[in-house]
């Protein structure tokens, strides 16, 4: 039998997170790859999600969303960030971010297109610019001044006649940067001045530190009718189970959207729709706390990765840390990796499966650090107990 998969996907085989997680329970490592938190969310959202299974909100909700959940997904845009969104036409709710960004993806480019993305990119964007038949284009953060950020002549220059759309990604993952002010208006001009699409990949929108301000790519001029603005609750409530996300975007392109959204999973769960519409509304305090908590773990680990020897640079946003293993005297992150938990008891993800020429990053490892603080410590214990140098 010939190879059963279409040759636009050969190149996807199992997920670098199943990979990582399955060493771990196999090792009996502490698992600091996959961004998944240790610790429920709050208990009024857990208990919400318990009322509804138990009242009986069991069945297909309507297919744009609970209307309860549009309605405080349109809220939250105007209260944080000053944008209007109509929550019945301009308002999607989706199986979390990852839905979203496919759907959206699978809408709005097509074969012959080109969609630009910084690298390195979480990994379901690649294969969803493959299911459309387009090209993906990567433009690569660098590091600089202790961050990683792009050329703007690089991305200029990485628009071309086909050039269809832009997928931006703030705060960042793996990288953990949170675009400027100045990073998102040159982006944002470029948009204008080509007529590109915008798609935003805004999940960690509640999780910056040091004061960093995360800004929505749609608040800068000449965006909000060009760009597809996506978010979820995942990361905000620790709840990255629940897989409820949405889209906000004119209606047109919400229409399109939804359009396709409808053929992958109809609709999304009930009860987490409307336990997150109740944090929306009313769990903000509780996400300040886990937003002090998880700077502090930031530290904490950065703290102890140092002491074993990797440069590690300081994320802006998001549950994970850079590292460069050089230091160490490596420089195959994917071997690295792979070896690291039969060695030390610690896994960690190999940040070259995020890029499209894996040589860009190599030497990169990405740690979690959206765990307990007890977690954290022992898997430092463990590094410094067996030195992966």
């Amino acid at each position: 039998m010939s190879e059963p998969l279409v040759g636009r996907m050969r190149g996807f085989g199992t997920t670098i997170f199943a990979e990582m997680s399955a060493l771990a329970a196999a090792t009996g490592a502490i698992n600091l790859g996959q961004g998944f938190p240790d610790e429920d969310g709050p208990r009024g959202v857990l208990r919400r999600a318990v009322e509804a299974i138990e009242g009986g909100r069991n069945q297909y909700p309507p297919g744009p969303g609970l209307p309860v959940l549009r309605e405080a997904v349109a809220a939250q845009r105007l209260a944080r960030y000053g944008q209007s969104y109509d929550p019945e036409t301009e308002v999607l709710v989706t199986v979390g971010a990852t839905e979203a960004v496919a759907a959206a993806i699978l809408a709005l480019v097509g074969p012959g297109d080109e969609v630009i993305a910084f690298e390195p990119f979480y990994d379901s964007y690649a294969a969803s610019v493959a299911l459309s038949g387009a090209t993906l284009c990567p433009v690569t953060l660098r590091p600089e001044g202790g961050r990683f950020t792009f050329d703007p002549d690089e991305l200029r220059r990485a628009v071309t006649p086909r050039t269809r759309a832009i997928l931006v990604n703030s705060p960042h993952n793996p990288c953990g940067t949170v675009f400027t002010r100045q990073e998102l208006a040159a982006i944002a001009e470029l948009c204008v001045d080509r007529g590109l699409l915008a798609i935003t990949d805004e999940v960690y929108e509640y999780l910056v530190f040091d004061g960093v301000e995360h800004l929505p790519l749609a608040s800068f001029p000449g965006m909000r009718e060009r760009t597809v603005t996506i978010s979820s609750a995942g990361k905000t409530f620790s709840v990255t189970g629940w897989k409820t996300g949405w889209v906000c975007a004119p209606a047109p392109l919400v229409a399109a959207v939804r359009t396709v959204k409808q053929f992958l999973t109809y609709v999304g769960a009930g009860p987490w729709q409307e336990a997150v519409a109740h944090g929306l509304a009313h769990e903000t305090a509780w996400v300040e706390e886990l937003r002090r908590s998880l700077q502090a773990k930031r530290d904490r680990l950065i703290e102890g990765l140092e002491s074993v020897g990797f440069q590690v640079f300081r994320p802006e946003g998001t549950y994970f840390v850079q590292a460069d293993l050089r230091p160490l005297g490596h420089d195959d992150g994917l071997a690295f990796a792979r070896a690291l938990p039969e060695r030390t008891g610690v896994v960690c993800v190999p940040t070259q499966v995020f890029y499209a020429d894996p040589a860009r990053g190599r030497h990169y490892v990405r740690f979690a650090f959206c765990k307990r603080a007890e977690v954290i410590d022992a898997a430092v214990a463990r590094l410094k107990g067996s030195p992966p140098g």
